[in-house]
């Protein structure tokens, strides 16, 4: 069963009203500030009801503790890593070594930002992704068939950080604190990602699946109408892999089986998904999976995205395709080769439309 509303008036114009948004530079907190008892027609979606999701399944929780200096220990964590990656497409990592208080005064910092005065915050705001720093609403805000629930600040964090002065003050500092241990970490998890697929302990890392970080300060304000529309409508990501931390109030789901499963919200824990890149050069062995987030009536919900891949020149012009130590006779490559940009460009054309965009670049 699907529900959808439309909107009320056949001669709603769409792009005027997309536009009239935009232009306020308030993003949906402006509008839950305001007061709405009800939420504007762009923010309609199609949503499958209750009876798609499956909550007894629980993805699964690999700790990290030890696992650098017990070799048995080290296997049994490579065959959890193994399996999640091929079965979900994700798992949740604890003893990831992020310190606590670095997790929470990051959540602190990307909630700081977005309860800004708008009068602050609309100096950030931008559609410009050239620039160091951006906040808007949805990066696809204009191509996407229905708009989501949710606001962003963004910000390329590696190889090259960015000047700290160019930060909002409020989180800039811990945004690159926390953006440096992100990328430790993810060096550590490529390893093991490279022993789960067969490949040398360094193979990932060296070359470049680790290099590049993009941060994503995702805000999803307590929505007056949650059934009518969604923080992230159903996607996966474009990175090699994905490092969330999220907070307690959940709405994050993975489909696995064809059905949706809550990914619940763990404070010890940091959330790990395999992205798009990762699913082609392994040639299809890991899979990015589609995942959501929904609505609710109580917020705001917060969560810090990491993106591990390259994002700007000359990085991003590094070409990738299935790695020819998982490729042979009896299984073929299932991708073409791509650049980071040019598979980049593509995703942000076709925005968050439920389909993914490997499909685009499959044999």
């Amino acid at each position: 069963m699907v529900t959808k509303t439309e909107p009320e008036s056949s001669d709603f114009d769409r792009d005027t009203a997309l536009k009239a948004f935009d232009d306020t530079k308030a993003g949906v907190k402006g509008l839950v500030d305001a007061g709405i008892a009800k939420i504007p027609p762009i923010f309609l979606h199609s949503r499958p009801n209750a009876a798609s999701v499956q909550s007894t399944p629980v993805i699964p929780t690999v700790d990290l503790q030890g696992v650098d200096g017990d070799p048995n220990l080290r296997r049994r964590v490579i065959w959890q890593v193994n399996d999640a990656c091929r079965r979900w497409g994700f798992f949740q990592v604890i003893n990831h070594g992020i310190p606590t208080t670095l997790l929470n005064k990051m959540m602190e910092g990307v909630k700081g930002f977005h309860e800004l005065e708008t009068e602050v915050k609309k100096g950030f705001y931008t559609r410009d992704y050239s620039k160091t720093l951006t906040y808007n609403c949805n990066f696809d805000f204009y191509q996407s068939p229905a708009v989501n629930w949710r606001d962003t600040v963004s910000c390329v964090m590696a190889p090259r950080p960015p000047n700290p002065k160019e930060l909002p003050q409020v989180c800039g500092e811990t945004m690159v604190d926390y953006s440096t241990q992100v990328m430790l970490l993810a060096r550590r998890l490529f390893v093991l990602l490279s022993e789960a697929l067969g490949l040398n302990p360094s193979y990932l890392n060296d070359i470049g699946c680790s290099e590049g970080l993009m941060f994503f300060g995702h805000y999803y304000p307590a929505c007056p109408e949650p059934d009518l529309t969604m923080g992230i409508s159903s996607h996966s990501d474009s990175s090699f892999l994905t490092v969330l931390l999220q907070d307690q109030i959940g709405g994050l789901q993975v489909q696995c089986d064809n059905h949706w499963v809550d990914v619940e919200p763990n404070t010890s824990a940091l959330v790990i998904n395999v992205g798009d890149l990762l699913q082609l050069i392994s040639n299809d062995e890991f899979k990015s999976s589609q995942h959501r987030v929904l609505t609710k009536f109580i917020g705001p919900r917060v969560s810090v995205a990491c993106f591990l891949r390259q994002q700007l020149p000359p990085e991003n012009s590094r070409v990738y395709g299935p790695v020819k130590e998982l490729v042979s006779e009896e299984n073929p490559p299932v991708f073409r080769k791509t650049a980071v940009k040019e598979f980049v460009k593509y995703y942000y054309a076709k925005g968050l439309n439920g389909i993914s965009a490997l499909e685009h670049f499959r044999l």
